[in-house]
């Protein structure tokens, strides 16, 4: 800190008056308005603070700008202070601490009858009275509050991740239980379905069967005691056609021939290469064709009816041996297959 300035000469002598006539003082002379004076020693009674509860005069109108002023100039010239003292002794600066005021009309009144003021409460103004001691507990009881805080939140946490993966295996669970029960009511459904289909297969089966049976008890085979040599549709160089156009019944001659259903006689005689032909007419137009045979035992426009002997085998025509040569032709005139007609019929060929 710099050094305060010198202070300049005196314009005059000690001991001598001014110039101006009405000065009366002279330096180093006594004066008639002081003194006499007793030198004054402090003792302890005298410089003893005043303890207790004071009271505060009430300052009305800027009472309380007064006082913060007080206070900062309190403040500035201690700092000021410190300073001065810290550059004239050359000792280390010491730090000052400020208190924590809350407020410094706190500690002022405006109680017009003067009285006294309440103790300072809440907050402490300062931690100069704290110990090491009471530092540590406090430090130590901050840290077990802010590590309880952690633990609970990781709890927490933990109980929202285990609720979480609980509610997604029950969702999981629900899902398999009902993709279950789906697939289970689906192999039911199927189930049901292969079980319905089959025995509707079964039924339809058993009304063909019977249907069959009846058929059968309807239409008769042609011959007995036969043997099948040529089918329908077979090729060969025998057939002026190209190929077979009926079924072969080889059976020795004379065997008896028979009507596979009831009808009408619309043909009986001889037809070049088929021999001795008979033609038996059904009620739905559909005609059986016998040739080959050795003799005609109907004439044209008998009645006849399932089973009853119509010809013999023979081996009339252009033949190479005895047989019954068999066509069946539908209302429009075209050849069919006897062997399936027959077999549609119930008959076993």
């Amino acid at each position: 800190m710099a050094s305060n300035r010198p202070v300049p000469p005196a314009p005059f002598v000690p001991g001598q008056r001014t110039d101006d006539s009405t000065d009366t003082f002279v330096y180093g002379a006594p004066r008639a308005d002081e003194g006499p004076w007793e030198e004054w020693n402090p003792t302890a009674e005298t410089v003893r603070p005043v303890r207790g509860r004071h009271r505060v005069s009430k300052q009305r109108g800027g009472g309380l700008a007064r006082s913060s002023t007080v206070l900062g100039v309190g403040v500035i010239a201690a700092v000021g202070a410190g300073g001065m003292a810290s550059a004239n002794s050359g000792k280390p600066p010491v730090s000052i601490s400020m208190p924590d005021l809350p407020s410094v009309g706190a500690l002022i009144t405006d109680d017009d009858t003067g009285s006294e003021t309440t103790e300072a409460a809440g907050t402490p103004l300062s931690s100069l009275g704290t110990t090491d001691a009471d530092t540590a507990e406090g430090t130590t009881d901050a840290g077990e509050a802010l590590r309880a805080r952690i633990m609970a939140q990781a709890e927490q946490q933990q109980e929202q991740v285990e609720s979480k993966a609980a509610a997604d295996a029950l969702a999981a669970a629900e899902k398999a239980a009902a993709d279950a029960a789906a697939k289970a009511e689906k192999e039911a459904e199927e189930k049901a379905a292969a079980a319905k289909a089959k025995a509707e297969e079964e039924a339809r089966q058993k009304a063909e069967a019977e249907r069959l049976a009846a058929l059968a008890r309807l239409y008769a085979l042609p011959t007995s005691s036969y043997t099948l040599t040529s089918t329908f549709g077979q090729a060969g160089a025998l057939w002026s056609s190209g190929y077979h156009t009926g079924l072969d019944f080889a059976a020795p001659a004379g065997t008896p021939i028979k009507a596979v259903h009831s009808g009408t006689i619309t043909e009986a005689g001889w037809n070049g290469s088929y021999g001795y032909k008979t033609v038996l007419t059904l009620d739905d137009g559909t005609e059986i064709w016998y040739a080959h045979q050795s003799s005609i035992g109907v004439s044209v426009g008998q009645q006849v009816t399932t089973g009853e002997v119509i010809g013999r085998v023979g081996s009339t025509g252009n033949v190479t041996g005895a047989h019954l040569h068999l066509e069946v032709h539908t209302g429009g005139g075209g050849g069919i297959d006897p062997l399936a007609w027959l077999q549609s019929k119930g008959l076993t060929v």
